[in-house]
């Protein structure tokens, strides 16, 4: 990758940007490749080292994929998002399996592991920035764990409609209800009962391929 590409980068996103010396930074950019992904490629499988992940267009989605039973989709990672739970390598303790592919056409920059562990190992600060970024992700994975072992599904999916109209800052939702049910971890039956009964209740209208929430405080009230 670039020198001053790279540079330009890295020191808007990295806080251990300044501590590194000429030689890490250069090493660092050198070991930096940019990969695009059309949507639905696989980026990283399991727990073996893809690298860290630092997203700079699209939206990759990570997720379990049990052998058996649903996927189950834990967060989403947009522009400036960076991910470490696919760096194995990097955090010695990191034995958590997850799949991470495009959910639309996306462009990263992908850290080689190895060189990124080097570096940490003899840079504190870079270290300490890695293990925050895997802790804040796994508090994320807990949400979902203590969404699916203990809320009702109509809170689940009042919830899940909340934060995707907030993302987006639209009333309308472009989704599926196959693929609201698989980043959910449930069966596309389940949502669609649920999705009717929110119809019946005037919170939501639906259309072909997505639906529309037409009472924000209903739903706000639901996802409290």
């Amino acid at each position: 990758m670039e020198q001053y590409q790279c540079e330009n980068h890295f020191s808007t996103i990295f806080p251990f940007w300044k501590d590194l010396d000429s030689k890490d930074k250069e090493l660092l950019c050198q070991n930096t490749s940019m990969q695009t992904y059309k949507q639905g490629n696989l980026i990283h499988n399991g727990n073996h080292c893809t690298g860290a992940i630092v997203v700079s267009s699209g939206c990759l989605r990570v997720y379990l994929q049990p052998e058996q039973g649903r996927e189950i989709t834990l967060y989403r990672l947009f522009p400036g998002d960076i991910c470490m739970l696919s760096a194995s390598c990097v955090l010695e303790a990191i034995t958590f399996d997850v799949t991470i592919d495009a959910e639309e056409e996306s462009t990263c920059y992908l850290i080689a592991g190895g060189t990124f562990a080097d570096m940490a190992a003899r840079n504190l600060s870079m270290k300490n920035f890695a293990l925050e970024t895997a802790v804040s992700r796994f508090s994320d994975v807990m949400w979902v764990m203590q969404q699916i072992l203990f809320m009702s599904f109509d809170k689940r999916l009042a919830i899940f409609l909340w934060d995707e109209i907030t993302k987006t800052g639209q009333d309308s939702i472009k989704m599926t209800h196959e693929q609201i049910a698989r980043y959910m971890g449930s069966a596309r039956e389940v949502v669609s009962r649920m999705i009717k009964y929110f119809v019946a209740e005037g919170i939501v209208e639906t259309s072909r391929g997505g639906l529309k929430i037409i009472d924000r405080n209903k739903l706000r009230e639901l996802a409290l």
